[in-house]
Formats: C-alpha cells, sequence, structure tokens
C-alpha cells in the first residue's frame, strides 16, 4: 500500500510538472504581450514594465524563475491587476465555480441513475428507448447549446429562473443544470448497460432461485455490483464539469474561475492563466487519484498495484 501510493503521488508530481512545462513554453508562441499596447504606453514605460514582470529576461530564464516560484507556493502577480496575487484571485474565485460544479455533478448523478435504472429494468419498452434517445442527445449536444435554451425558454419566455447573473441560489440552477446534462446522459448510458450485464450473470440467476424476493435481488445484487464501476467515471465526468465552466460561466455571467480564465486569454494574463491551468490540473489528478483509491477499496478483484487479482 505505502509503495504503491508513493508510486502514484510520483507519477502525480511528473504529470503536474509536465503540464506546467507545456503550459508555460506555449503560451510563449502567443503574439503580443500583456503590455502590448502602443496607444496608451511609452517604450520606456514597456521597457519598465517587461522589466518588473521578469518578460525582458530569455524564455529559458523565466521558465527557472517560474519553476522555482513555484517550488515555494507562489504562482506570482497578476499582470493586469496591479498589486493582486494570482492565489489570492483563485481563492475569490473558486467560491462560485466549485458550487456550481459540485451542484451540477449531484443534480447529473442522481437523475442518471434514475433514468438509468429505470432504462434497464423496463429494456425495450417505451421508458428504455426515451432513456436512450435523452442520453444520446445529452451526449451529442454541447452543453452551451443548452444553456442557451434554458436561458431562453426558463428564463425569458417563463421567468421562472434567473436569465443571467450572480444574484442567490436561484442563479446558480440554470448553469448547474447546463453543466449536469453531460453527466446525466454519460452515467444513464453506463449505468443502464452495466446492469443488463449483471442481470444475465448465473449469480443473479442462482439468486433468484433460491426463492429472494425480486426487489431484493435488483436492489443488493444487480443494482450494488452496477454502481461499481461508476465509481471510476467520478474523475472524467468531474473534468468535463470544470472544463464546461469556461464556457457556462461566461454565458451566465457568474464570477467564478471559468470567466477569469477566459478574460485572462484575451489579456493574456500569462501568470493567472498559468495559475488556473496549474490548479484544475493538480484537482484533477488528485480526484483521479482518490477515485483510483476508493475503487480499489470496492472491488477486491483490483490490488493496490492497480492489477486484477
Amino acid at each position: 500500500m505505502k509503495r504503491y501510493l508513493l508510486q502514484r503521488i510520483g507519477f502525480m508530481l511528473l504529470t503536474l510538472f509536465i503540464i506546467v512545462t507545456a503550459t508555460f513554453f506555449l503560451m510563449q508562441l502567443l503574439p503580443g504581450t500583456p503590455f502590448t499596447n502602443p496607444e496608451k504606453l511609452t517604450d520606456s514605460q514597456l521597457a519598465i514594465l517587461n522589466a518588473k514582470y521578469g518578460l525582458d529576461q530569455p524564455v529559458a530564464i523565466q521558465y527557472i524563475q517560474y519553476i522555482g516560484n513555484l517550488l515555494q507556493g507562489d504562482l506570482g502577480y497578476s499582470f493586469q491587476h496591479e498589486g493582486r496575487t494570482v492565489t489570492s484571485m483563485i481563492s475569490d474565485r473558486i467560491g462560485p465555480s466549485a458550487f456550481i460544479g459540485l451542484q451540477a455533478l449531484i443534480f447529473g448523478a442522481i437523475v442518471g441513475l434514475v433514468l438509468g435504472i429505470v432504462s434497464a429494468l423496463k429494456h425495450n419498452s417505451i421508458l428504455d428507448y426515451g432513456s436512450v434517445t435523452l442520453a444520446v442527445l445529452g451526449m451529442s449536444i454541447p452543453s452551451f447549446v443548452f444553456a442557451a435554451l434554458l436561458q431562453y425558454y426558463v428564463g425569458v419566455k417563463l421567468e421562472w429562473l434567473p436569465v443571467a447573473l450572480w444574484e442567490g441560489y436561484s442563479s446558480t440552477l440554470l448553469p448547474s443544470i447546463a453543466l449536469s446534462v453531460t453527466v446525466t446522459a454519460t452515467v444513464a448510458r453506463f449505468i443502464r448497460s452495466e446492469m443488463l450485464e449483471v442481470i444475465g450473470q448465473d449469480y443473479i440467476i442462482t439468486a433468484r432461485a433460491k426463492g429472494l424476493k425480486e426487489q431484493q435481488v435488483i436492489v443488493k445484487h444487480v443494482i450494488r455490483n452496477a454502481l461499481i464501476p461508476v465509481v471510476t467515471m467520478l474523475g472524467p465526468l468531474a473534468v468535463s464539469i470544470m472544463t464546461g465552466t469556461l464556457v457556462i460561466e461566461k454565458i451566465f455571467a457568474v464570477p467564478g474561475l471559468g470567466e477569469q480564465f477566459t478574460l485572462s486569454i484575451l489579456v493574456l494574463d500569462y501568470s493567472v492563466i498559468m495559475g488556473i491551468t496549474i490548479f484544475y490540473s493538480a484537482l484533477f489528478i488528485f480526484v483521479v487519484f482518490v477515485v483510483d483509491i476508493i475503487y480499489s477499496f470496492l472491488d477486491p478483484r483490483i490490488n493496490y498495484k492497480g492489477d486484477s487479482a
């Protein structure tokens, strides 16, 4: 166990290092600098700003300095917001993003489980076909399309919920629902196929032959065993929500990390782009790690080396 954890932590750090390095050098390929504005800055002012933020140094030196600061937990200062550290900007923005993301994950998982279970239990019925159709639509249509539809029909036509802005809990519902569509479709499709496979197993037939009630067979054996692989999906689903917030937050004017990331790209605020990328990457790597650990406990066939016994 200890050796496995150390190996995983080592791979996590290596993966994060590769992401940081790739992002840093890719940003150098972008045209212009955060201070390129000839109408407002003189050459001397631009030179002072470049020197202040180290942009006048060779790229290799900038990289080494950035990695050195990063190892000390310093993500640097924003180029566009003087005096603001990247860490403080992330901490100020993480609340709305985490709230709508977690809410979307819960919404999507619950609705997806219900749809998938009903679809499997009513196999080849109208309910099954309807659930499959919804799952296909949910996986095929981007979340920003659902966001626009929700804004128009729920926000403008019916006036049930705010179209945009961040003004209380009601403002969180539409962005969360838009983000949850992909999660709902993925979970519904996955749990349906898993349950149909489990229902055909010999131990289910044996359980029925022993006289167990159908409800006990479904709940204790079919659903329980079908749910275990779903745990492995939590990491990718969490990531899909993270990436989805980059657009959804902009559409609904949510003051979260996604909106800040989009704004930072438009003005080439390098340090903020790097900081948010590192934050999302570290979070994703950690989520996948936790999911793998949970899965190894849920399924005894998986040992701590990640091999099937």
